[in-house]
């Protein structure tokens, strides 16, 4: 691999973590950080691990070597991309009750969940028309990419979940014969908990894609890919094209939201300051301090530009 290119891996695990190593496995972390050029976003909870790293390939070796000392035979499941940049400022890692949240306490993934499908048995599935397909993601990453006739909760956020299937999901499936539920997300974690909810509701058929996504990028190619569109990420990418490159969305620092090149040729769209999604969502005084942020923001890339050139 190329000196300047960063590897960047997702992962997650469920498990049983003790809290006293929860706290160890924090301070390993932060003390290899420290030492070395690594930053991510990793959240840790009695239930397990999930999260992002980016480095260079030793050090996320480094890192992965830790981690299974710590997980012992739970799977890791681990999924690669590369990244010409750093995809975050530093290392972030944050304890909290669960690591991904649905708010829904009984619901532990470590004892029973639907039946993963990996990437190359994905397609005949939901090509079945006996299958129902859901995207477990929220409503913004499901606007930039989905698979082909996927039913999109539309929810906020992952908490929004289990109110959507006691609502819905019986409409969806009708009178007719059982049908196959396939369910995705990005990563897999989701659906992790999407399929034992399902499950101790009472319902059969439960399918997800193993890996997610991401994992489906890598395995399947263009030609044989139903994935429409970029797969959202939670980094500085924003979103990641088939080849596992960083998309052509950007992010409304006003928002939040995923912007794409056409967003930001509308009449609505001021860099930093808004978009056609949050034109109405804030204040005057809001729109100065972002004004502001955004000058300073662009003086700053003046000054690196400036030094780079130096």
């Amino acid at each position: 691999m190329r000196q300047n290119i960063y590897k960047v891996i997702s992962i997650y695990s469920f498990f049983s973590f003790q809290e006293n190593l929860i706290l160890e496995l924090k301070d390993k972390l932060l003390t290899i950080e420290k030492e070395n050029d690594l930053s991510g976003l990793l959240i840790i909870a009695k239930e397990g691990i999930n999260g992002t790293i980016c480095a260079k390939e030793n050090i996320i070796e480094k890192v992965l070597n830790l981690l299974r000392k710590f997980i012992g035979i739970n799977e890791l499941n681990i999924k690669v991309s590369y990244s010409n940049t750093k995809i975050f400022k530093k290392l972030k890692i944050k304890i909290k009750n669960e690591i991904v949240t649905m708010g829904v306490p009984e619901i532990n993934p470590s004892k029973g969940t639907g039946t993963y499908i990996d990437s190359f048995d994905w397609n005949k599935l939901i090509k079945d028309q006996n299958t129902i397909v859901i995207d477990t993601r929220n409503h913004y990453e499901v606007s930039i990419g989905s698979f082909k006739e996927s039913i999109n909760p539309n929810t906020e956020n992952f908490r929004e979940f289990p109110k959507w299937v006691d609502d819905n999901l019986n409409k969806h499936l009708g009178n007719e014969n059982p049908k196959n539920i396939a369910m995705y997300c990005t990563g897999g974690i989701r659906c992790e908990k999407a399929t034992t909810l399902l499950k101790k509701k009472g319902y059969k058929n439960i399918f997800h894609l193993k890996g997610g996504i991401l994992k489906y990028l890598d395995d399947i190619s263009k030609e044989e890919s139903l994935f429409e569109g970029e797969c959202y990420v939670f980094d500085k990418r924003v979103a990641l094209d088939h080849d596992l490159k960083k998309g052509s969305y950007s992010i409304c620092h006003a928002c939040g939201m995923p912007i794409s090149l056409e967003d930001q040729k509308k009449k609505e769209y001021i860099k930093g300051i808004q978009c056609h999604y949050c034109i109405n969502q804030f204040t005057d005084e809001d729109k100065k301090r972002f004004e502001e942020r955004q000058k300073q923001l662009n003086k700053l890339k003046d000054k690196n530009q400036k030094l780079y050139k130096d």
